[in-house]
C-alpha cells in the first residue's frame, strides 16, 4: 500500500485546480519525498485519469478523492478501476452502507497496488440541520462516530474527519485505523473563512495519521518553502 522507498510524509497537498496545465507547473515545484497529493472531483472531471497516472509516474503518492457512492456492483468496479491507475488512496461514502464499503474493498483487493480504502462520513459542510432535513436524527459527532464504526467493521482502512473529530475517534477505534483531516492551516497561514481550525502540529496531536493542505501551500508564492516550513513546524513540536 506504500512504496518504503518514499518517506511517509504526513501532508497531502489538495491540488483543487481545474486546469492541469497550472496544477503540472505545482507539481513541478513539489518534491514527492517531502509529500502526497490529493486529486478531487473538480480536477479529476477537467484532466481525467491519464492525468493521475502522470503524477503517479512522477513518484508522487496520490489520495484520489471521488468519494465513491452507488450501487455495491458498481462502487467494486469503480474502486477497482481507480487502484489501478496506482493511486496510494481512495474514498467512498461510508453512507453507502456496509455491503457498499465490503464490495468497494474487494474491488481494491482485485487490484495489483491494493490502495488504502477510506470513507467519508458526514460532509463537513454538514450541520445538525441538514442532516435533519436528510431524515437523520442525530447529532453530527454521534453520526460520524457510527459511520467511523461502520467503515471499520466494513474492513476499510479509515476515514476522512476534523481535527476536531479525530479526537473522538481515537478513543473508539483502533491506533492503526487511518484518520485523514482537511481544514489544516499552518500557524503562520491566515484562518481564511475557517474559525475552528487546528495548526499540523495541533492535528497530528489530536490523532490525526494525515493533514489534507491546499491554499497555504498551493497559492504560496514559493509552494515548496511554505510546504517545508510547515514540515518544520510539525518536526519542531515533536
Amino acid at each position: 500500500m506504500s512504496d518504503s522507498k518514499i518517506p511517509d510524509s504526513k501532508i497531502i497537498v489538495a491540488l483543487d485546480f481545474a486546469d492541469s496545465t497550472n496544477v503540472l507547473n505545482l507539481v513541478n515545484q513539489l518534491d514527492p519525498s517531502l509529500c502526497k497529493l490529493k486529486v478531487g472531483k473538480e480536477l479529476f472531471t477537467a484532466a481525467g485519469p491519464q492525468f493521475v497516472e502522470k503524477l503517479v509516474a512522477k513518484n508522487f503518492q496520490v489520495f484520489l478523492d471521488l468519494k465513491f457512492h452507488d450501487i455495491p456492483n458498481t462502487v467494486a468496479k469503480a474502486c477497482e478501476a481507480a487502484s489501478n491507475l496506482g493511486v496510494w488512496m481512495l474514498n467512498v461514502h461510508a453512507s453507502g452502507g456496509k455491503a457498499m464499503m465490503q464490495a468497494a474493498l474487494e474491488g481494491v483487493d482485485k487490484s495489483q497496488h491494493k490502495p488504502f480504502l477510506i470513507a467519508v462520513t458526514v460532509l463537513t459542510s454538514m450541520e445538525q440541520v441538514n442532516l435533519i432535513e436528510i431524515g437523520v436524527n442525530n447529532t453530527v459527532e454521534n453520526q460520524v462516530l457510527n459511520l467511523s464504526k461502520l467503515t471499520k467493521s466494513s474492513g476499510l482502512h479509515g476515514v476522512v474527519c476534523s481535527a476536531q473529530e479525530a479526537i473522538l475517534l481515537k478513543q473508539h477505534l483502533p491506533q492503526d485505523f487511518l484518520l485523514v483531516t482537511p481544514g489544516i492551516r499552518p500557524a503562520t497561514a491566515s484562518k481564511n473563512d475557517q474559525t475552528r481550525v487546528l495548526t499540523p502540529a495541533q492535528a497530528l496531536a489530536a490523532g490525526a495519521s494525515y493533514l489534507v493542505i491546499g491554499r497555504p501551500i498551493t497559492q504560496a508564492i514559493k509552494p515548496i518553502d511554505a510546504l517545508i516550513a510547515i514540515l518544520s513546524e510539525i518536526q519542531m513540536s515533536h
